[in-house]
């Protein structure tokens, strides 16, 4: 029980300071690669908050694998280099006694990660999707932020506003230019300019005390007037429904209609839990340190392996999903290598001379 407990309470702790510093990094790089999106004016400010939430939530199974075999394999190390290694052996506990607490600590992780790879990161993915798609088909009206150049959805109009709407909700200082593939150049400058809308629900930029240049640029041939008031109608843009990514496709469709696409995001979302799994029960014979070498030689090692392992799995999803694998080959080939590669290791520390060199 002393044994059990000191192993589930030092997991816990590592694996809590190592979740932190795994999110951390992921909101970091999903926040750095948004604002500059949303800096380019391919994504509108005020929707980078919601999309980190959907693109942490899609990440979501992998830091909890990562994680999981990350703190596993740290703590073990740690036990090593303190000796208590030593001592646990020499008080009768062999290396596979490990292996049941280890279980009882990762199977509860394993199975979030895989609930999250088969619900939670497609339903993110899906909700992304129509976020960024209900963004795209806004009008123009709710492109334009002040003191940017923004181009308009059809590429036609750049839009300027020095000062942004205040209370009274116009804006001063407008540039507007208009180029269209048979027509003149059009450009229209106002001192400010306001939004309205009337019943039917169409929607009209009024622009007041400005000018406009119709010509072609490069000729003497320009028409210059002075208004008032000036109203242009806004395009409403009609939402087009785009055809689903696989991705984002919830598991009990993919399920339903096997095609090789969709077999190899299967591949993909039901390996989760696996890798996670075996990632924990290979962390216990990867933890061993000699404190006479370096200490990070096994890190170096435990990096390399997620790579391989990883890397594996995409290769085999991408086989299946181009029809030149079958489903079940696809699904269970990568995870009995790793198994036949786990039990090779622990072989190697708990035999007292490795079957290859035993002589007849």
């Amino acid at each position: 029980m002393i044994f059990r407990r000191a192993l589930q309470r030092e997991f816990a702790q590592t694996a809590a300071a190592v979740f932190v510093a795994l999110f951390a990094i992921l909101i970091s790089t999903v926040l750095i690669r948004l604002l500059g999106q949303a800096a380019g004016g391919r994504v509108p400010p005020d929707a980078v908050v919601a999309l980190i939430g959907f693109g942490a939530l899609a990440q979501l199974p992998t830091v909890l694998t990562l994680t999981l075999f990350i703190a596993i394999l740290v703590s073990l190390s740690r036990s090593y280099r303190d000796s208590e290694m030593v001592v646990w052996f020499a008080s009768g506990v062999p290396l596979t006694a490990w292996i049941r607490p280890v279980l009882m600590f990762a199977l509860p992780v394993v199975l979030v990660a895989g609930g999250g790879s088969l619900y939670l990161t497609p339903w993110s993915q899906q909700k992304s999707a129509e976020y960024r798609e209900r963004l795209e088909n806004r009008d123009d009206t709710h492109r334009v932020a002040p003191g940017v150049f923004r181009e308009s959805a059809s590429a036609q109009r750049v839009f300027f506003v020095e000062v942004g709407a205040g209370e009274d909700g116009r804006v001063r200082n407008v540039f507007v230019s208009e180029q269209t593939r048979s027509g003149p150049l059009v450009v229209i400058a106002s001192a400010e300019g306001y939004l309205r809308g009337d019943a039917d629900g169409r929607r009209f930029v009024v622009l007041e005390k400005g000018r406009r240049y119709d010509g072609t640029p490069g000729t003497p041939e320009y028409r210059v007037m002075e208004f008032d008031r000036y109203e242009v109608q806004v395009e409403q843009r009609q939402v087009a429904g785009q055809q689903a990514r696989i991705r984002a496709l919830p598991t009990a469709v993919l399920l339903a209609q096997p095609e090789p696409r969709g077999l190899g995001e299967l591949v993909g979302r039901f390996g989760v839990p696996a890798v996670a799994l075996l990632l924990a029960l290979m962390a216990i014979p990867l933890s061993f340190v000699n404190p006479r070498a370096g200490r990070a030689n096994n890190l170096l090692v435990a990096l390399l392996v997620y790579l391989l392992y990883s890397n594996a799995i995409s290769v085999f999803q991408s086989w299946v999903a181009q029809g030149k694998l079958p489903f079940v080959a696809g699904l269970l080939l990568p995870h009995v290598v790793v198994l036949a590669v786990l039990a090779l290791m622990f072989h190697k520390r708990l035999a007292i001379s490795p079957f290859w060199r035993r002589r007849a």
